[in-house]
This record gives C-alpha cells, structure tokens and sequence, in this order.
C-alpha cells in the first residue's frame, strides 16, 4: 500500500500552523529548515531520514513484488496440472495486487510527504486527492483479505474432497471468482460517493482513511463496522480452512496411507499450505491491528468518550497503518522463501543437523561409553591371544616339531 514516516510537525497534531512556535517546540522538532513564523501556514519540510524511510519502503516493496511475481508466472507458465494452475492464478492476482496497491497510494503519500502534509485544522476537508487514496486504502485493504481466504477454501475443498474440486473448479470459475472479489472491494471503496461514510485527512496529515476521529457520524461507524467485519470475516475463514487442510495432511501422514494418487501430488499440496499458512499469518499480524483500532475508534469518537486521549487514538490509527503497509512487501517472501525447492532444502538442513545432534549425544551416553569401553578391552584380548599363538607357532618351527600338512 504506502509506508508511513511521522514528520516533526506531527508532535503537536493540535497546534495550528499560523501559532507562534514556542523555545520547547523548536528543540523537539528536530532536522527542521527553520522554525515557523507567526502566521505562516505553510507547512513543515519534512526530514531527511524520514524521506529516506518512506522511499526504501517503497523500493522494497517493488522490488519484492516483481520478484514473486517472476516465480509465480514462470510456475504459472509450466504448470498444466489443473488445480495447481487455479491456486496459481490466485496467488498471481494477489501479487499483482499487492504491487498496485504498493506503487499507486504510496506515490500519492509520497507526494503528499514532500509537500509537508494537510494542515491538522484542514484534516476535515476532504478532496479529490483524499477521496482517491482513502478508496484505494480501502480497496487494496479488502482485496488481499478476499484473495486469501478464497486460496484457502480453495485448498481445503482440493485437500478434503479432491473429486468434487475436480469437478467444481475450473480455470473460468476461478477466474469469475476473481473479479468477483474485486468488484465487491471497490463497490465497499466507493460507498462515500454514495454518502455512506466518508474519508478524511489521518494525523499526521500524509494519508487518508475513513473517518473514525474527525466529528464522526453513524454513516462512518457503519463504514468502518463493515470495513473490519469483511477483513476479520476473512482472516477468520482463512484460519478455519487452513487449519483443516493441515490437520487432513497430517493425519493422512500419521495413518500412513496416501489420499492421493501420486507423491509429487501431495508435496505440492504441502508447499500450497505452507504458502497460505504463511499468508494468514502476516495478513493478522500485519491488518489485525488497523482493523481493530479503527473500528475502536470510530465507536469511540461517535459516542464522545475520546476526550483528552485524542493523540492516543491518532498514534494507534498510525501504527496501524504502518503496520498494514508491510503486509504488501512480506506478502512476496512468502512465495519467494517457501517454494518447495526451498522447503526441501530447509528438511534436509533441519534433518543433518538432528542426526548430527543425536549422534554427538549418543557418543556420551553411558552405555555407549561402557559398551567403547568392553569393546577395546575384547580387541586387546583378542590381539594378545594372537600374537601368543604366533610365538607358540614359531618355537614349534625352530624346534624341527612342526610338521606340514600335506596337500
């Protein structure tokens, strides 16, 4: 989506910009071109180190995705098999997303970064600009919630009941399905057009969002009630069908028959799973946030129990925020790291090291060292009678006893 850097301005989210700066506000805004002047209202020139954060973000982000991208194509291309080929084009349409979703807001941020922001007495104002990147906030928030929870059901139903996926999926319904999920993520995006709920300016002035903090109405906590419920709903879905697909493998291994009619069938299953497990796991550390705070303080802000705690809400609705925005640039490692060549390498790894593990435990084992210990005894026992009957051998020849056998 876009990645976040809190300038100096945003220390003091309540003071007007045309305010005179005081000795204290000046020492904490650090990095700063020069102190504001009583009644100037442009805004602050952000940081150096905070122009850098946003744009390395930004980069990897790109990056990322264009790479996982590349391996799933390249899968995609190679792959006739076809239920590979439908989780596939999923997971590609997730890239794909994630890509978008990172370059469009995040240029607009950006944008708005350089330019020092919204004043905070204009965060209520709400332009073509914010009404753009807060629908795109939303759009490209639900549609990877959407994409992973479809990839999951999609892998429990081919890992519990194979026939019926066999038959029930195919490339055209999957790709039905797909636009599906998009069209519902920007008929919920362009709800404020309709003027149900509505995107304001979020502290500290850089990005849009709903508006859960700015003289909120009932139309805005049913927005956000809606928003949070799609993307919890779908975290809750993911979870529940990821969970079967992993308890059905492992039973299966445990019970020690195959439900499948080739090997390599079930290791693809397995790298499927890890990669939405993977998936689930970065999408509620990484949205989980976002999506309780703001439905918090919406719910807060409408009932007026905020008071004073104003800037507490405001960092949380930030920390969300950035939070979410690493979603899209961890989305593409998981793809890249946990490819089944990858995990392979990673048991054999993991595997070496166990055996060398109990192999240095057992060399100190008592009865490991008592049974060295025997043995030693038995081969010098062994050797000594040797090397007696060798010299009995030999006196018996020096002594003209010995007598040859004759063959």
């Amino acid at each position: 989506m876009f990645a976040l850097s809190r300038y100096n301005s945003s220390a003091f989210p309540h003071l007007p910009r045309s305010s005179t700066v005081t000795v204290a506000e000046v020492g904490m805004r650090e990095n700063v071109d020069g102190p504001s002047q009583p009644g100037n209202n442009t805004s602050l020139q952000p940081t150096t180190a905070g122009i850098f954060v946003v744009t390395l973000s930004m980069t990897l982000g790109i990056i990322s995705n264009i790479v996982a991208l590349c391996i799933l194509v390249s899968a995609y291309m190679r792959q006739r098999r076809r239920k590979k080929a439908t989780f596939l084009l999923f997971a590609t349409s997730l890239v794909v997303t994630d890509f978008v979703g990172h370059l469009v807001p995040g240029a607009l941020v950006l944008r708005l970064y350089l330019n020092g922001g919204v004043r905070p007495k204009d965060f209520n104002s709400s332009d073509s600009l914010c009404q753009f990147l807060g629908g795109s906030m939303v759009f490209f928030g639900l549609c990877p919630l959407f994409l992973g929870c479809a990839m999951a059901a999609e892998r429990c139903l081919g890992i519990t009941k194979p026939l019926l996926h066999s038959t029930l999926i195919t490339k055209s319904r999957g790709k039905t399905c797909l636009s599906i999920i998009w069209m519902a993520a920007l008929c919920v995006a362009l709800l404020p057009c309709f003027k149900l709920g509505s995107y304001a300016y979020q502290n500290p002035g850089t990005w849009c969002f709903i508006n859960v903090l700015n003289r909120t109405e009932k139309t805005d906590v049913a927005f956000m009630m809606l928003f949070s419920g799609l993307g919890l709903a779908s975290l809750g879905v993911a979870l529940v069908c990821n969970t079967i697909s992993g308890l059905t493998l492992m039973l299966a291994r445990v019970r020690g028959r195959r439900p499948f009619s080739h090997c390599s069938n079930k290791s693809h299953d397995i790298e499927m799973v890890a990669q939405l497990v993977g998936i689930m796991i970065t999408s509620c550390i990484c949205w989980c946030p976002l999506l309780i705070f703001g439905l918090r303080s919406a719910l807060h802000s409408y009932s007026g129990s905020i008071g004073d705690n104003l800037s507490s809400y405001q960092t949380l609705m930030t920390t969300g925020v950035r939070l979410a925005t690493w979603n899209q640039i961890l989305d593409p490692w998981v793809y890249i790291l946990l490819r089944r060549a990858v995990l392979h390498k990673i048991y054999l790894i993991v595997k070496c090291q166990a055996r060398l593990k109990s192999s240095k435990l057992g060399r100190w084992e008592p009865t490991a060292f008592a049974s060295s210990v025997n043995k030693a005894v038995d081969q010098g026992s062994a050797g000594m009678r040797c090397l007696s009957q060798q010299s009995k051998l030999d006196s018996q020849i020096c002594g003209g006893t010995f007598t040859p056998v004759k063959i």
